[in-house]
């Protein structure tokens, strides 16, 4: 090699290393400030500490010359930061919104659960609701399947899943996994990032769950599909889910929309009960943290009872707004959005 190919071999390797230090430097810088403007606490903090981290900053990198010094500067900045993030410490005893006032739990006696604190609220309006927290007691033998709903709002590539599990005989119990809410604070997507959500399981019947999205929210589209999951995996996924609600009542955790939410516990519950040697889902898919596609993803696993049908009609036939609008508040909602659908058949 020629001494002007090594040395335009050396600029090369110089300025991808400094183009990556730029870019780290960045997205470290970036994820410190977000992270004292979302968690810090007290109001006017959160305003005046970014500022006051960017300024010192500047001014260190200002007083440097060396880049590597400045990407010090930098990974020195974010571990500060980090080292404080770390010691935020979730909750269970704040000032809640009233639909998230009670964390559900369950008493567990063989075959027998009882489960304590599931929420039925009666809405005017999507804001405007009366909540009650109710007990259930449900014989284990009797869980015999697992539905899914699927709500977007939006994105076709993000969407809220929920397990209703049916009940032979009984009426199905829905788990939705939610960030839990105080007063005054409304979901956002990147705040979920961040520590500023607690994690809640609210365990519940269709009507409420499901009849919010459909008949009260603006915007959301809900679809429904059977699961083939057996009844002895349903009820060992459904104990799975009670588990690690009376965990969550003793020991409150974060949510997170990256490393936990909605759909990393839906699908780390399935994987927990699956039978040695069996596989219920893959080990890992992309559609798991672009959850919008989990339904194709599922439907590709063999995952979903279709009758027969290709993908794109069976979701077509699995949206439910307008006859979860029709039933409205029906003692038999959750029959009526299933009727004649592809899948609750004999032809499933």
């Amino acid at each position: 090699m020629h001494a002007e190919e090594r040395g335009w071999t050396k600029r090369v390797a110089s300025w991808s290393l400094w183009a990556a230090g730029v870019l780290v430097s960045t997205g470290l810088t970036g994820w410190a400030v977000a992270a004292l403007h979302y968690d810090f606490p007290g109001e006017r903090w959160r305003e005046v500490l970014p500022v006051i981290y960017l300024v010192l900053l500047a001014l260190a990198l200002w007083k440097t010359e060396a880049w590597i010094a400045r990407f010090g500067a930098c990974v020195t900045g974010f571990l500060l930061v980090l080292t404080w993030w770390l010691t935020l410490e979730p909750s269970n005893t704040r000032q809640w919104q009233a639909d998230v006032a009670q964390t559900p739990w369950a008493e567990i006696d063989g075959g027998r659960v009882t489960i304590h604190n599931m929420r039925d609220c009666s809405y005017r309006a999507e804001f405007d609701y009366t909540c009650e927290w109710k007990t259930r007691t449900v014989e284990l033998a009797k869980i015999d399947g697992a539905d899914l709903f699927i709500t977007y709002w939006g994105s076709p590539w993000i969407a809220h899943p929920i397990v209703s599990f049916t009940v032979a005989g009984e009426e199905p119990i829905a788990m939705s996994i939610e960030t839990r809410k105080e007063v005054g604070e409304t979901y956002s997507a990147v705040r979920g990032f961040f520590r500023y959500y607690e994690l809640i399981y609210i365990i519940s019947n269709e009507r409420d769950v499901v009849r919010l999205r459909t008949n009260y929210r603006t915007g959301e589209e809900v679809y429904l599909f059977h699961t083939k999951t057996p009844a002895k995996i349903a009820q060992g996924v459904f104990l799975d889910y009670l588990r690690r609600a009376n965990e969550l009542r003793n020991k409150p955790e974060w949510y997170n929309a990256l490393t936990d939410n909605c759909t990393t516990n839906v699908a780390g519950h399935f994987r927990d009960v699956e039978p040695k040697g069996a596989r219920i889902l893959p080990s890992w898919d992309w559609r798991e943290m672009l959850n919008g596609k989990a339904d194709e993803m599922l439907y590709a696993n063999g995952d979903l009872a279709t009758g027969g049908l290709p993908f794109a009609e069976l979701k077509e036939r699995a949206h439910i707004n307008a006859a979860a609008r029709a039933a409205n508040d029906a003692p038999d909602f959750s029959e009526r959005v299933r009727a004649a659908r592809p899948g609750f058949t004999s032809d499933r």
